[in-house]
């Protein structure tokens, strides 16, 4: 899970690294986050289509019953 602060200093990193540019530290830091993110999002979108049932799977067990 990422956080809000997480999400914020990602915000943060990206606004400075169009501005300024980034340090050697806090590219390390954005991609960390961001891989943390993407983790979280790609998790997310498992546990979702994991839990789809499909009609016709559900007819059928109803029919088996």
């Amino acid at each position: 899970m990422v956080s809000d602060a997480e999400i914020k200093r990602i915000n943060e990193l990206a606004k400075k690294s169009k501005e300024s540019g980034l340090t050697d530290e806090e590219r390390f830091e954005q991609k960390q986050l961001r891989q943390k993110y993407i983790d979280a999002v790609k998790m997310s979108l498992k546990a979702n289509l994991d839990s789809i049932r499909y009609v016709e799977d559900l007819e059928e067990n109803d029919r088996k019953q």
